[in-house]
């Protein structure tokens, strides 16, 4: 197993069955230290399950993972020691505050007495949760109890952090507040391995991302570098009568290549750019087809998405 203190997460041929079910097929994957690493992909396309193996929930079916320079299957009590985890589905106890919730985990991590709770005050404070720390979890919004799971995860300072799917169901103040106190840990040092499903979340935050679809890595790398290799800008539209929508698509084929869309809209990857949209709309106009709506859109991860697996990620509203 490869193991190297500039590398916190690596994973070669990492596979994951469920039966007949093949959830994670065959998987690479090298996260550095100090990096804020995005796995992006559709509900079901395997990032959960990829997760659970690396945080040793899960024993992989075939291949190999380390974390923190440590076996994932042979070791998995040496990385539980190095990671913090905040999982989707993680269980609080209502009934319990915020303070005992921080406490408990503390002492589970061999903390106990002043340090420990001079531990909790200090995280209640960073996830601003102070005046809410002695409150039942139960009475906690979303957003708050997404702060106390990162809290949680944080009790015992771990190198690598494990955010699976942070801003799910969160307002948008809320998604910012997980967002800055994301990248303030990462300023600290600490590696970041971010699961999301959402575009603009591994856009503003990760250095580098990996797309899985169906259980295998569709894209890997910079976000902009990404988005740069997709080329042309989208174009997006609606012609003002859904009869006429196969004649606008066969004059839109002279003028690019078809993207995939939502149902009801075009689009194509717009050849020479927004100087091209005149004489887009001429000949739309020629034709005697008038255009509802029509944006052009520089490449997005959704494009990147869109260019890998020929569909467009769910909730991305293109």
């Amino acid at each position: 197993m490869r193991s190297s203190s500039a590398t916190h997460v690596v994973a070669h041929g990492l596979v994951r069955r469920f039966g007949d079910l093949t959830a994670v097929d065959g998987i690479d994957l090298d996260v550095g230290e100090g990096e804020i690493f995005g796995f992006l992909g559709p509900n079901g396309a395997g990032k959960s399950t990829t997760v659970r193996m690396l945080v040793t929930l899960l024993k992989p079916s075939a291949g190999s993972a380390s974390v923190a320079g440590f076996d994932v299957a042979s070791q998995p009590n040496e990385v539980r020691r190095r990671i913090g985890v905040a999982l989707q589905d993680a269980a609080i106890d209502p009934l319990m505050t915020g303070n005992e919730s921080l406490r408990l985990q503390a002492v589970m991590q061999g903390l106990g007495g002043r340090p420990g709770q001079q531990r909790v005050g200090e995280l209640l404070e960073r996830v601003g949760l102070t005046e809410a720390g002695d409150r039942r979890v139960g009475t906690y919004s979303g957003g708050m109890r997404r702060r106390l799971d990162l809290a949680l995860a944080l009790i015992h300072k771990p190198s690598v952090l494990f955010l699976d799917e942070p801003t799910t169901g969160l307002d948008p103040t809320s998604r910012q507040a997980v967002w800055e106190e994301v990248r303030s840990l990462n300023d600290e040092g600490t590696t970041v391995f971010l699961t999301t499903q959402y575009l603009e979340e591994a856009d503003q935050l990760a250095g580098r991302i990996a797309i899985i679809d169906g259980g295998t890595i569709v894209r890997e790398g910079d976000p902009a570098a990404l988005k740069e290799a997709v080329g042309d800008p989208t174009l997006r539209l609606e012609v003002a009568d859904p009869s006429r929508q196969e004649a606008a698509q066969g004059i839109l084929a002279r003028f690019g290549g078809e993207r995939p869309a939502r149902a009801g809209r075009i689009a194509i990857g717009l050849r020479g750019g927004t100087g091209s949209l005149a004489s887009v709309i001429r000949a739309l106009d020629e034709a005697g087809i008038a255009v509802g709506h029509v944006e052009v859109d520089s490449p997005s991860l959704d494009d990147v998405f869109a260019d890998a697996t020929g569909r467009r990620l769910e909730g991305a509203g293109s």
